[in-house]
């Protein structure tokens, strides 16, 4: 575990000083010795630190600010009107997060390459062609209303008086550091870079892109049967989707909790994952042969490129929230839990902050506090006088790919050639010459493969019907995507810190358009919901699962899912509701198709399970069983596989060694358990040699080779002399088979099947070919304990899952990219965790890869609604984005402990709490 300081008292405070200082000491020696010590100092990794005391003047304040922050640095402002608060709040979180802040709006503009260089331009181009940016100033100029960009310009004007004069060692460590190389200075902030912000956490969450790649690159080695397999359908039966009652009144048209569903078939296909055929159809639909699966192959390659900056995205990327009826709490009120699971970034994506008027009025509309974006006005998630809300990733089917038949300028549409909408995008690059790129667009969206010179060929040999056109060259891809339109969710984040019931939390939420999220409601009179907002496509053809014919006209959106006919819940019978990724609605039971690609429920049935024990018990549900619940680290694959695993009759004393771990075993995947870090192995070893060493090179972890037989062989599976050697081509963190909970539903039908194929393995140099389940768990059994020799030593009494299983926080941007001794700087880590995948404390790993932690509840809260003071709160890192702040990740270590803070919301509470108070006047000591 790293040594960070926590702040806690100020004699706490003035040992954890010394002790940084000690640090920043060795490490400018450090600096020294490479070269860079005469132009470091302590002063100037100190000289960004931010002023929390006294008094400072900010120009544009109509009255006195007070920033009062507690023993965390997490910052509580008090105004008395809503412009001064959000300027305020643009001020403060510039203070302690502008780097962060910078990057992610040269990020979402596509101007990585202004900062970093020309190792940033592809990004840079795929960026441009997507348009986040340009999306977001139509957004300002259109669509939000002028209450809102008030907001929003209040907002920069106060992250522009922060930066007003400031040298670039005043600022952060890292423009100290890019100094070295690059004359870069920061510009102006503005709303528009504020509103961009959200279109990258729609990136991030953008639903099911990726599996629609793959599904395509899946045929050019396995058959329809084989991806079905892959892509079961959701189980109904056993995971229960988020809103049980309830279904659209055929009398009014619009969704009514209380109505009764009609059982008819709903929006999706069959519900197996895979709804339209893979090959080649009589209506024209395009095939995946090779030459499709290597241009998506490179597609998916680039897009890799960009959740580099963000985190990965994958089958684990989700969120736990529920909320508990007063009925069946301690406090007699709802309890309401949220945690969202983003990528491990330093600092955290999140910022902990109140926003509160001196007295709420016309003129001041906001007392609210919970988690931010820095760079972003407002609460995203928390609660304010009346109710408390949180968000799980919804998971719709936002994005389609299209095929297009490309010609000179032109693309076809239901046998018409229409022409395609061309720009010019410049890209700056730091250190080198100018790029100019040209976007060009269909009907449907940008054309991504443009970006790619591989996917400038998309289609040369892919199989289509005779109805499809002329393959010519190759067909274009397209990406139509609800993001990349201009909405209202900048809107919806004011009204939903304003609201104050039911009635006025939905009317928020019919303003949240993209990212589609769920959404959970909690209020001070005892009354819990649910809602599901967001821009989800009505698809006339196809649905969504693999790329669409863009010449079909059949295949275009036709309009999107009216707010009015989304499923919502309002005190359910039941007395509580868990999202946590799972189906959103049966669908069976619901006739609009929302996607094919939910989570499978394991997270969220679990959360389900352990509320029911405790309330059908007869007892009531505790804060403390709140924070207990986000730590449950139970897997659910393994009290499935164990079983199994147990039976095995192992001869190897070495293997045997390691399989008496799991005798007694209780499945939980605590740190310091040897039985979960053997069966995570096992898991792991079992994932490989069932399915991963079976599939096509592009889902594969990039370098890791195998011989395998030419596709266009005849010779049998265990002949060693025509395998030819193929290495993995897929990013680390989306490389396949991940081990998420999808893939806990394919090894579930699997496993009463002794002689199924896929557990099937052909002989190599090394190893006899297996033929029946056991078989293959023999030897994943024995590859298990090899590799977990090899990684933590021979005595398996010594093994503990948290030594695999870590966690490093890294810095997004000099923290990955720069040099060694930069990265000391910025970096901390690793922590031993415990929980995994598709646990409820999910702390992520990607089963192709290795055991790292790749994604993390980034936060975690408890709300205790009516009684706000004895909430409580955590964030993975810490306030400040400045290394060797106090505040750098002083929440890290309970945060993997399971802690929880204590959340002042009231001004006594609050005051109780303060360590630090700053006070921002007008500029001259004069109101305006």
């Amino acid at each position: 575990m790293p040594a960070n300081t926590t702040a806690s008292s100020p004699k706490k405070k003035k040992k954890g000083r010394r002790a940084r200082l000690l640090v920043l000491v060795l490490v400018l020696a450090l600096v020294a010795g490479v070269g860079y010590g005469a132009y470091w100092s302590v002063s100037t990794v100190r000289a960004s630190f931010p002023t929390t005391n006294g008094t400072i003047e900010l120009a544009g304040l109509s009255g006195q600010v007070e920033v009062k922050r507690d023993d965390y640095g997490i910052p509580q402002i008090y105004a008395d009107s809503d412009e001064d608060l959000f300027r305020a709040q643009g001020f403060v979180q510039a203070q302690d997060r502008f780097w962060e802040m910078d990057v992610r709006r040269h990020m979402t503009a596509g101007r990585l390459s202004e900062m970093f260089g020309s190792g940033q331009v592809e990004t840079d181009a795929f960026l441009r062609t997507l348009g986040w940016r340009r999306v977001a100033q139509q957004e300002y100029d259109t669509k939000l209303s002028p209450e809102t960009k008030k907001y929003l310009q209040a907002y920069a004007d106060g992250v522009n008086a922060y930066l007003k004069g400031r040298s670039a060692e005043e600022l952060s460590v890292e423009y100290a550091a890019l100094s070295f190389t690059n004359d870069y200075k920061p510009e102006p902030w503005t709303p528009v870079d504020s509103v961009a912000w959200l279109k990258a956490m729609a990136w991030d969450l953008r639903g099911n892109m990726q599996e629609e790649i793959d599904r395509s690159l899946l045929t050019s080695r396995l058959s329809e049967k084989q991806i079905r397999d892959l892509y079961p359908p959701y189980p109904y039966d056993r995971n229960e989707p988020i809103v049980r009652e309830g279904g659209i009144d055929p009398a009014t048209g619009t969704y009514d909790p209380a109505a009764k569903p009609s059982d008819a078939t709903g929006g999706g296909s069959d519900g197996s994952g895979v709804g339209t055929s893979t090959g080649s159809g009589s209506d024209g639909t395009a095939g995946a042969g090779a030459g499709l699966n290597s241009q998506l192959g490179a597609l998916s390659d680039t897009l890799d490129a960009i959740p580099a900056l963000l985190g990965p995205s994958g089958s684990g990327i989700g969120s736990n929230s529920w909320v508990v009826s007063g009925e069946y709490t301690t406090t007699g009120k709802p309890l309401l839990a949220n945690d969202p699971h983003l990528a491990p970034q330093l600092p955290s994506v999140w910022y902990q902050m109140g926003l509160h008027c001196r007295t709420v009025s016309d003129r001041c509309s906001f007392d609210v506090a919970g988690y931010t974006f820095s760079g972003t006005p407002g609460v995203i998630i928390g609660h304010n006088q009346d109710i408390a809300w949180g968000f799980t990733n919804l998971g719709a089917d936002v994005t389609d790919l299209y095929l297009e038949k490309l010609s000179g300028g032109n693309y076809l549409v239901g046998g018409q050639e229409k022409k395609l909408t061309t720009r010019k995008e410049v890209i700056k690059v730091a250190g080198g010459a100018d790029k100019t790129i040209t976007v060009r667009s269909t009907e449907h969206g940008p054309l991504v493969s443009d970006r790619s010179e591989e996917l400038e060929k998309v289609g040369e040999r892919a199989p289509v019907s005779n109805a499809a056109p002329d393959r010519g060259t190759g067909y274009g891809v397209s990406l139509q995507w609800t993001a990349l339109q201009p909405g209202t969710s900048m809107d919806a984040v004011f009204a939903l810190n304003r609201a104050k019931d039911f009635t006025s939390f939905r009317r928020a939420a019919r303003d949240f358009e993209v990212p589609a999220q769920n959404l959970v409601y909690a209020d001070t009179k005892g009354n819990i919901g649910y809602q599901a907002p967001g821009k989800i496509p009505l698809r006339s053809e196809g649905d969504g699962t693999t790329p669409a014919p863009g010449w079909d006209p059949k295949y275009k959106w036709d309009g999107y899912i009216a707010f009015d006919e989304l499923p919502y819940e309002y005190n359910p019978e039941r007395g509580y509701i868990v999202t946590a990724n799972q189906a959103v609605v049966d669908a069976k039971k619901y006739p609009y198709l929302i996607t094919e690609d939910y989570g499978y429920g394991a997270r969220s049935q679990r959360i389900n399970d352990l509320i029911e024990s405790k309330i059908r018990g007869g007892g009531k549900v505790s804060t403390e069983d709140m924070r207990t619940m986000q730590m449950d680290n139970s897997s659910e694959i393994a009290k499935l596989l164990t079983p199994y695993l147990l039976k095995i009759d192992v001869s190897d004393a070495y293997v045997r060694e390691a399989q008496k771990l799991l005798e007694g075993w209780d499945y939980t995947q605590e740190p310091d358990s040897g039985a979960a870090a053997y069966f995570n192995a096992v898991w792991r070893n079992v994932l490989k040699l069932a399915f991963g060493n079976k599939l096509p090179r592009e889902l594969r972890v990039e370098g890791e080779c195998l011989n395998v037989l030419p596709a266009d062989s005849a010779a049998p599976d265990d002949d060693l002399t025509e395998r030819v050697r193929e290495c993995g081509q897929r990013d680390s963190d989306s490389a396949q088979p991940d081990g998420g909970d999808r893939w806990y539903e394919v090894v579930r039908r699997l496993l009463k099947d002794e002689n199924n194929e896929w557990w099937r393995t052909p002989r190599t140099r090394t190893d006899t070919a297996t033929d029946t389940r056991d078989e293959l768990l023999a030897r994943a059994m024995e590859d298990a304990r090899w590799e977990l020799t090899a990684e933590l030593g021979k005595d398996a009494s010594s093994w503990s899952w948290g030594r695999l299983h870590q966690l490093t926080l890294q810095n997004q941007t000099l923290g990955t990219e720069g040099p060694g001794f930069l990265q000391f700087v910025l970096n901390r880590g690793p922590w031993n965790l415990g929980g995994g995948e598709a646990a409820v404390n999910a702390t992520g790993w990607n089963a192709a890869t290795g055991y790292g932690v790749v994604w993390v509840p980034s936060m975690r809260m408890v709300v205790t609604v009516g009684e706000w003071d004895k909430s409580r709160w955590i964030n993975l890192t810490g306030a400040s984005g400045h290394a060797y702040s106090a505040h750098y990740t002083d929440q890290t270590d309970k945060w993997a402990e399971g802690e929880l803070l204590d959340w002042a919301y009231g001004p006594q509470a609050v005051d109780a709490a303060t360590v630090d108070t700053l006070k921002l006047v007008p500029q001259g000591g004069q109101a305006q």
